[in-house]
């Protein structure tokens, strides 16, 4: 198998610990091949930068000339750079790389000094960042201090995590697609470490728990580093970054001393099997997080998606005893759906099935049903006030996702469920997404911390006991109990119990690529 390659464009540290070296680690990390190209090169150990010497430009160039030729990257980083010069040697071949084979993501951490004090640049420099270099990336990793020299602004601005979103919306205006200000040098927060990210996908904080260490050399070039090879591997920017979450925690799990001062961070392979290292995402500018209720739930089972209360019935006379009624929205007048909700409810109260109510929320509340299910769009549109409405209200909550960010973010709200899909193609509703597979399915069912639910293209049984084997907690169907569940039922209900008394088949170290 051919590793796809990485270039970075970054300075030597001679201590190991920080700039090349650490990338190299984290594109390692991730089963990437990192290209490493020498702009700088830095005297340092752990204690302190001595002195710092950018190589000449034509040194840089014959470096990414001779890559080029032979190892054209996927995606390129670029961390230390020391000189105007070398930067424009940078973005010339950025766009030399891009008018040859499409569109290469760059993601630019802008090292402007060192963690132990010593400043990288001058406003000539940071001018060709603001001017040359911004409109050209991808995604920024800078820290807030920064971030907001990148934006001229007083370092006195940024102290606040509230004024973060809108250096964000700043640095985005200045024509960077995708923005992650990080959190671990700010101790705003002691428990958890959060990062700002603003791409086009997702906007929120992404939040973990802090590592309580004093080493931490490295830090941020292994999380930009780890975001552009998830970025080579095929992720777009937010699934990237949380993949670059978890490797550097992971990095900060396994640091330790190399000598006086703070010892190197050391990404490694495995990150993605740690369900601990799962971030969680906000759904907005507050950092709020529901807490996980710790109260056994009922097996959730093979789950029966249908769309009028006479459906209902029919499902759970064949045995299902899990529900979901989705209506949608102009599908009937307020008077009919306002019916087919109470019927709906009365029944699956009276056969002691669990019930979901598609989208109509506030009519689930109303008419007494116990659960209600939302897509990623209907939440966010719900605002702050609206989830804490909802969250009030005591209904168990099923969420959607279907990529990386989407799981983090339906965390947040410590759902009944987490619903992976499409695992198979689906022809209910058109979407962007690729197929889950079995593979990111099993990878869900490791890392959700909640239950999963299979859903998307389940037409047998065979396919809901595979779904089973993988760990899911529930199975939804939607055209496959036909048009005698009665008689369909059965079949996939058999086929559940064999899954689950199968043998766990294992989950990849990491999920493939939703979109893209």
């Amino acid at each position: 198998m051919t590793l796809p390659i990485v270039w970075s464009i970054a300075g030597t540290d001679s201590g190991g610990g920080a700039g090349l070296a650490a990338d190299q680690r984290a594109a390692e990390a991730l089963g990437t091949h990192l290209c490493p190209v020498v702009a700088a090169v830095t005297a340092q150990n752990s204690v302190a930068v001595t002195q710092l010497q950018a190589v000449p430009p034509d040194w840089l160039d014959a470096q990414l000339a001779a890559l080029a030729a032979d190892m054209p990257p996927r995606a390129i980083k670029c961390g230390l750079l020391g000189s105007v010069d070398n930067l424009r040697v940078l973005t010339r071949w950025v766009d030399r790389l891009r008018a040859d084979h499409g569109p290469v993501p760059l993601v630019v951490d802008p090292v402007l000094g060192a963690s132990t004090g010593r400043a990288f640049v001058d406003e000539a420099l940071l001018a060709a960042y603001r001017e040359e270099l911004l409109p050209r990336t991808t995604l920024l990793t800078p820290n807030r201090r920064e971030a907001a020299l990148l934006l001229g602004e007083s370092l006195d601005s940024v102290r606040d995590a509230a004024a973060v979103p809108a250096l964000a919306r700043a640095l985005r205006a200045r024509g960077v697609q995708a923005v992650a200000i990080t959190g671990g040098d700010s101790a705003s927060l002691k428990e958890l470490v959060l990062d700002w990210v603003d791409t086009p996908q997702a906007v929120g904080w992404l939040a973990a728990p802090r590592i309580d260490t004093p080493h931490h050399h490295g830090t941020g070039c292994t999380f930009a580093s780890s975001a552009v090879a998830a970025m080579a591997l095929g992720h777009v920017s937010a699934d990237a970054l949380v993949l670059a979450k978890m490797a550097t925690l992971n990095a900060l799990q396994c640091a330790s001393a190399v000598g006086q001062g703070a010892g190197p961070v050391r990404a490694g392979a495995g990150f993605g099997e740690d369900p601990l290292l799962m971030p969680l995402l906000s759904w907005g500018e507050a950092p709020t997080f529901a807490s996980r209720s710790e109260a056994k739930s009922i097996s959730l089972g093979l789950y029966a998606i249908v769309d009028s209360a006479a459906r209902v019935q029919q499902v759970l006379d064949a045995g299902v005893r899990t529900v979901q009624l989705r209506i949608k929205d102009g599908a009937v007048d307020a008077s009919t759906l306002h019916d087919e909700i109470r019927a709906t409810v009365l029944a699956c109260r009276a056969a002691g099935a669990q019930l979901f109510i598609n989208d109509h929320w506030k009519l689930a509340i109303e008419l007494g049903a116990p659960g209600v299910h939302l897509g990623q769009e209907d939440l966010t549109a719900l605002g702050e006030a609206g989830r804490a409405t909802l969250a009030a209200s005591g209904l168990a909550l099923g969420i959607s996702s279907h990529s990386l960010w989407e799981l983090a973010r339906a965390r947040a709200l410590a759902p009944r469920y987490v619903a992976c899909g499409p695992v198979w193609p689906t022809l209910t509703k058109r979407m962007p997404w690729r197929s889950q597979g079995l593979d990111n399915l099993r990878w869900w069912c490791r890392m959700a911390d909640h239950p999963v639910v299979a859903i998307g293209g389940i037409l047998a049984p065979e396919q809901a006991e595979t779904a089973a084997a993988c760990g899911a907690d529930g199975v939804c169907v939607v055209r496959g109990l036909g048009e005698r569940p009665a008689v369909t039922a059965p079949g996939f209900q058999q086929a559940l119990q064999a899954g689950r008394r199968a043998a766990r088949l294992p989950a990849p170290s990491l999920p493939h690529p939703m979109l893209g």
